[in-house]
C-alpha cells in the first residue's frame, strides 16, 4: 500500500495547478468553491477532496484496520481495558492523526469527511480504538489546529500526528456534564520561579484517554463568578505537571480498550503561553469545537452499524433450521432490512453534513447534533437486531455482538447525551423563530 501522507501530494496537483491560472480561464463552478475554501475551521489551503480522494482514503484505512486491528486485538483491548500497545505510532505513520491539521506540522491538510471516513472504518475494526482515536485526533488536534498559536502548533503537533505522544481534553466533571458552566475546576493567575501563568486545582472526570495521555485541552473558571464568560483553555503537558495525576482508571461497561479516567490538578502551574485561545474566551473554543466534534463522532455509530451486519449476514445464510439458512425466513429479512436501511440512513445523514461543512465552511448545528443522535440511536438497535439474529451465539462472548452493543450505547451518552442533542435541535427552532413569539 503506498503511503497516504506520499499519495496525498499527489491528489492535491490538479487544484494546486488550477489556482495559478488566470481566473479568467477557471470555470465558473471552480471559481466559486475557491471563494469557499478559505474557512476557518479548515487547515491551510484546503481544498474539498474528490470522491475519488475519499474513496482511495476509505481504502487506506481498511487495509490498515485488517492489518493492525484485527478480531484478535478488538476482542483482546475489550477484554484487558485498555489500548492496544504500539497503536499509536502506527496510526501515526499511516497519516491519520493528522487528518485535518495543517501540512507544515504534520497534518494531511484534509477535512472532516476523511476525518469521518477514518472514524468510520476504525469503528468497524474496534469501536474503543476509534474512540480514543477521535479524542486525540478531533478533540485535541483539531483544537489546537483551529485555536492554537503557530507556537502552539510548532511544538505539540508533530508529536501528537506523529502517534509519539498522546492527546484528550478535559471538560466534564463529575458534577457538571451536560451542565459544563458549572464546572468547579479554578484557573488562578500565579507566578512561578519568575514564569507568569496559571495554577490549576480541581478535577476532571470520564476524560477519554486520560490515564495515558501526554497533552490535554483542559477548561477551567478562570473567572468563576463570569458564567461561561469567565472560563479559560489551558494546554497541560501531563509529564512535567507537579501536582497533576489519573486518580483512577474507570472501569466500563463497553469502549473498554479506550482508557478513560478521573483527572485531578492539585496546584498544577500552566504558563501563559499556553493559554489556548483568548483568556476567558474558552466557552467559544469549547462550542466551536462540539459542532465538529458530533458531526466527526457521528461516524463512529456507523462503523459499528456495519460491523453488526459484517457478522450477522453470514451467519443467517450459513445456519440453518428446519433445513432452511435462516435468513430466508420473512422476519428475519425484516429485522436485516431494518439494520441495513438504518446504516443506510445514518451514513447519508453524516456525509452529507461533512460534505456541506468541507465545501461551504458552514456548520450547522442542529445537523451536527441530528446526526449524531440519529446514528447513535439507530447504532444501539442494530446491536440488539444483531444479537437477536443470531441466537445463542449472539449472546456468548465467542461472537463480537455484544461488544458492539456495549460499544454502541457510549454514543447515545457521550459528547452530549440524546436527551441534550434534541434539546440542541430545539434551541435552534427557537432563535430562528423568535420573531412570532
Amino acid at each position: 500500500m503506498a503511503s497516504l501522507r506520499a499519495l496525498r501530494p499527489v491528489m492535491q496537483i490538479t487544484a494546486q495547478s488550477l489556482r495559478h491560472l488566470p481566473r479568467t480561464s477557471l470555470p465558473s463552478a471552480f471559481l466559486f468553491s475557491q471563494q469557499r475554501f478559505a474557512s476557518s475551521k479548515h487547515p491551510k489551503g484546503f481544498v474539498p477532496p474528490t470522491p475519488e480522494d475519499l474513496e482511495e482514503l476509505r481504502q487506506s484505512v481498511q487495509e490498515f484496520a485488517r492489518r493492525e486491528v484485527t478480531e484478535e486485538i478488538s476482542a483482546a483491548a475489550d477484554k484487558n481495558n485498555d489500548f492496544p500497545a504500539g497503536l499509536w505510532p502506527k496510526l501515526g505513520e499511516a497519516g491519520f492523526l493528522g487528518i485535518t491539521a495543517d501540512e507544515d506540522v504534520g497534518g494531511l491538510g484534509m477535512g472532516y469527511q476523511a476525518h469521518c471516513i477514518v472514524m468510520e472504518e476504525l469503528s468497524r475494526a474496534s469501536g474503543s480504538v476509534a474512540l480514543s482515536y477521535a479524542a486525540h485526533s478531533q478533540l485535541c488536534v483539531n483544537q489546537l489546529q483551529l485555536h492554537g498559536t503557530p507556537e502552539q502548533k510548532k511544538k505539540f503537533m508533530p508529536g501528537l500526528i506523529a502517534g509519539e505522544s498522546i492527546g484528550a481534553l478535559a471538560m466534564s466533571e463529575s458534577g457538571a456534564g451536560s451542565d459544563v458552566v458549572s464546572m468547579r475546576t479554578t484557573a488562578k493567575e500565579a507566578t512561578v520561579d519568575g514564569r507568569e501563568g496559571y495554577v490549576l486545582n480541581g478535577s476532571k472526570m470520564w476524560i477519554t484517554n486520560g490515564p495515558n495521555a501526554d497533552v490535554v485541552v483542559v477548561y477551567a473558571k478562570t473567572k468563576p463568578d463570569a458564567g461561561s464568560k469567565g472560563i479559560t483553555a489551558f494546554i497541560v503537558e501531563t509529564k512535567t505537571s507537579p501536582g497533576f495525576t489519573c486518580a483512577r482508571k474507570l472501569d466500563k461497561m463497553g469502549m473498554r480498550g479506550s482508557p478513560t479516567g478521573e483527572l485531578m490538578f492539585d496546584n498544577v502551574f500552566v504558563p501563559r503561553d499556553r493559554v489556548l485561545g483568548t483568556l476567558h474566551g474558552g466557552a467559544r473554543v469549547l462550542m466551536s469545537g462540539l459542532d465538529l466534534e458530533r458531526l466527526v463522532l457521528s461516524a463512529g455509530p456507523l462503523g459499528l452499524m456495519q460491523a453488526a451486519l459484517d457478522i450477522t449476514l453470514p451467519f443467517v445464510h450459513q445456519r440453518k433450521q428446519f433445513g432452511t439458512p435462516v435468513g430466508h425466513f420473512q422476519l428475519v429479512q425484516g429485522r436485516l432490512a431494518d439494520m441495513y436501511t438504518k446504516m443506510r440512513a445514518s451514513r447519508a445523514y453524516t456525509y452529507a453534513t461533512a460534505r456541506e461543512v468541507d465545501e461551504t465552511g458552514e456548520i450547522h448545528t442542529q445537523d451536527c447534533a441530528g446526526a449524531i443522535l440519529y446514528a447513535a440511536e439507530r447504532a444501539t438497535e442494530c446491536a440488539l437486531d444483531s444479537i437477536q439474529l443470531l441466537g445463542g451465539m449472539g449472546y456468548v462472548e465467542e461472537m463480537p455482538a455484544s461488544r458492539i452493543l456495549r460499544d454502541a450505547k457510549l454514543y447515545e451518552i457521550g459528547a452530549g447525551t440524546s436527551e441534550v442533542r434534541r434539546m440542541v435541535i430545539g434551541r435552534v427552532f427557537n432563535k430562528e423563530y423568535a420573531h412570532l413569539a
